[in-house]
């Protein structure tokens, strides 16, 4: 994992590392330079500055040039554009950080040092840290030996410079907590990157059970004959066709008082998703492994939780699946009785996250008397036609709630818009032949979808998350420095943040 730290310049050797100066596009004030040795080197910028042109300043525009100090050494400095002044907010500084460590990779440059060129308050050294850190995964775990150039994420390390030593401690704490969550996400993403021949839903049930601690988490796996008698029918009927039988991951995070109710997370996690009976069509088809990302980031999620001093009881519930078409997959026109009684008319065998989900859902909200529920899940196309790769849609039953989610994914960088669930909503998935039936036409697909998890929670404030714009990189997917091809672990951050906060 990469090391990050805070540091004075006295305390850094400049002749071995990537020195990180920022230019404003409109404020050539360099005094954050002021204790920097050599001590020339903020005049010989200022010039650089004045009499070339190709010193960047605009956002995310850089050139790196060799300083020659005393005794013939050699200084690498990058200078990195900043954009405007006032300009230069969270998103942005995380951006950056991102820039700056793709850039050292690029330069096979394994010591960095990051002037502050921006406050060094709390919040700006945690969004730095993450774009610095976030930005250096990869999943290279299938190629050969000789394609790995290096393990840069492991190798790297860098100094954040800092004036004021009075809140060192407070910013080494920050920054420690910070890449336990970094390395939370790293996690998700190698789980939603594996192949689907690799990481069937016993993979993702024995992944969770690495995760088991004797002093913060329990783990429990339910299989397909528990789950039969259980009449757990929506997750048995999906994963019917496959080879890979299903698996129930339930983890439990009792670190609250005894007898708080708990905070209960749910992850769809379809390992591959042909689409079943109703089966997609090839292109893009490979991308389906991303059908289990919703429940990689519940497992990541916990991965957090393993490693910080959260005092909230929480459960995590996973139903994991492979949607496949074969003589005894589940059919269009089945209907299933689910866990809560409801019976549900399939019209679409495409349509299976919601019932995965609604036999989840219902079986964590009697077995353990939630006092709120959130959901992740890549769950309709139709959330993408509406809000695009960028966005993810959330829609609940409790505003209060959902506002609380929203705040703290402003804070974390990662956007999420709010979609209503009117009651007209409802009258389109109403069945002809049983109570409801699991698709609801092409208008509204999203929040259709919505409309039938709510079924299956009652009146306990819940909140679902369509992530499946934003778990991977996509067609449309605005490039970020920070979130490397393939799978992002996209709200991770917030909900561990949410759930620090301690306000639900």
């Amino acid at each position: 994992m990469v090391k990050i730290s805070v540091k004075n310049y006295n305390q850094v050797d400049l002749t071995n590392s990537l020195l990180v100066i920022g230019i404003y596009e409109d404020n050539n004030d360099l005094g954050y330079l002021n204790n920097l040795t050599p001590l020339d080197l903020q005049e010989k910028i200022n010039d650089m500055i004045i009499t070339i042109p190709e010193v960047p300043k605009k956002f995310g525009k850089n050139l790196l040039f060799l300083y020659k100090g005393d005794n013939d050494k050699y200084i690498r400095i990058l200078l990195l554009g900043l954009g405007k002044y006032n300009e230069l907010d969270h998103n942005k500084i995380r951006q950056l950080g991102g820039i700056i460590s793709t850039k050292a990779k690029e330069l096979q440059s394994e010591n960095i040092v990051v002037s502050n060129f921006y406050k060094t308050t709390i919040k700006n050294v945690e969004t730095i840290v993450e774009g610095l850190s976030l930005s250096l995964y990869e999943f290279n775990k299938y190629k050969s030996n000789g394609e790995i150039k290096s393990n840069f994420f492991d190798s790297c390390n860098v100094d954040i410079i800092i004036f004021d030593e009075s809140n060192q401690l407070e910013l080494e704490q920050i920054i420690k907590k910070t890449l336990i969550i970094v390395q939370s996400v790293c996690y998700a993403r190698d789980l939603a990157n594996s192949p689907p021949n690799i990481l069937t839903p016993a993979e993702v049930a024995n992944s969770a059970l690495s995760l088991e601690d004797t002093d913060k988490i329990k783990v429990k796996i339910l299989d397909k004959y528990q789950m039969e008698n259980l009449g757990l029918n929506g997750i048995i009927s999906v994963g019917k066709g496959s080879e890979n039988p299903p698996k129930l991951i339930i983890m439990e995070h009792n670190q609250g008082a005894p007898g708080d109710k708990p905070i209960m997370l749910v992850g769809k996690a379809v390992t591959f998703d042909t689409g079943g009976i109703s089966i997609k069509p090839s292109e893009k088809m490979d991308e389906m492994k991303f059908d289990k990302s919703g429940g990689c980031n519940i497992l990541g999620i916990f991965k957090a939780l393993s490693m910080l001093n959260i005092p909230l009881n929480i459960v995590g519930i996973v139903p994991s699946v492979e949607n496949m078409p074969s003589s005894s997959a589940y059919r269009p026109g089945d209907i299933l009785k689910m866990y809560n009684g409801k019976t549900v008319e399939v019209l679409n065998t495409d349509a299976e996250g919601r019932l995965i989900l609604a036999d989840a859902l219902s079986y964590g909200l009697e077995r353990y008397s939630p006092k709120c529920i959130i959901d992740f899940a890549t769950l309709t196309g139709a959330c993408i036609i509406a809000l695009g790769a960028n966005v993810a849609g959330i829609i609940g039953n409790n505003d209060d709630f959902i506002q609380k989610i929203i705040h703290s994914s402003v804070e974390t960088g990662e956007k999420i818009w709010q979609l209503p669930l009117f009651d007209e909503y409802y009258d389109l998935i109403k069945s002809n032949v049983a109570n409801i039936k699991n698709i609801g036409g092409r208008t509204g697909g999203a929040i259709t979808a919505a409309a039938f998890l709510s079924h299956f929670v009652d009146d306990v404030p819940w909140a679902h998350l369509d992530i499946a714009g934003t778990a991977w990189t996509q067609d449309g997917t605005i490039e970020k420095s920070y979130n490397p091809k393939g799978a992002t672990g996209f709200g991770i951050r917030m909900i561990v943040k949410l759930l620090e906060s301690n306000i639900l």
